[in-house]
Order: structure tokens, then sequence, then C-alpha cells
């Protein structure tokens, strides 16, 4: 009977409010360090990946390389400046337990710069082009106004 009132009395306290948030917290940072550890995996993989594929291309074909695979490798570059923008985003917000929305929105922009460097002219729409277009206006201009907000607080 005393150790159900004293498991109550833990149950009253992780449910109060304090200790719920408290709980909360333990729980990002928990989640905030394997999301950390899994992108970190995907760093090196991705990295391993381009630099198998350069090594390949200048191997197979040393003059005259990189004809077809050239937007691969760029955006097997693109990719991986996105994933340390991934990292960057998590670690920042383990941080701050903030989620920083410039960094966000820089790296939705590297994404999209990734998209139009790869984008097959021949295979896509007008349509598609016209949404690209679209969302990397939305992204620049969210981009400029949270410049401008972050500028006007610092002064």
């Amino acid at each position: 009977m005393r150790s159900l009132k004293k498991w109550n009395h833990q149950l009253q306290r992780v449910w109060a409010d304090e200790g719920f948030l408290s709980s909360i917290k333990k729980l990002e940072g928990f989640v905030s360090r394997i999301l950390s550890l899994f992108m970190i995996v995907v760093i090196l993989v991705a990295t391993w990946d381009l630099g198998r594929l350069l090594i390949q291309e200048i191997a197979i074909e040393p003059t005259g390389f990189f004809k077809s695979t050239l937007f691969e490798i760029f955006g097997l570059f693109l990719n991986v400046l996105i994933a340390l923008e991934i990292l960057e985003n998590i670690t920042a917000y383990f941080r701050n337990h903030v989620i920083q929305v410039e960094l966000v929105i820089s790296t939705s922009l590297i994404a999209v710069a990734r998209k139009v460097i790869i984008f097959d002219l021949e295979k896509s729409t007008g349509l598609d082009l016209i949404g690209l277009a679209v969302a990397v206006f939305a992204l620049s201009t969210s981009y400029w106004i949270i410049r401008q907000s972050n500028k006007r607080r610092v002064r």
C-alpha cells in the first residue's frame, strides 16, 4: 500500500506542469541527440558516395570526364550541404530550444537551388518551372523579411 502511495505521488509530480514540461524537455534533448547521430551517418554516407562517384568518373574517363554526370555530381554536393544545414538546424535547436527560422529558410533555399541546378527541361513541363520559380520567390522573400526583422531587433 505504501509503495502504491509513493508511486501515485511520483505520478502526480510528473503530471504537474513543471514535471511534465521537464519530461518533455528531456525527451526533446534525447530525440535531438538521436537525430544528430542519424544525420552524421547520412552526411558520412553521402560524402562517401560523392567521393566514390568522383574517383570512379576520373578513373574511367580521364579526358573529358563529367560530361554526363556533372549534374549528378552537383546534386550530390548539394545533398551533402543540405544535410550539413539540417544538422546545423538540429544542433541550433538543441542549444537554444528554439527553431531558428532563418536557418530553416536558408536550408530550404539550398534545397530549391539543388532542384534548379538538376532541373531537367526535357522531362519537365512549364508548370513545373513556374512552380519552382514561385518557390524561389517565396523563400527569398521570406528570407529577406526574416533578415530585416533580425537587423531591427539587433539595433
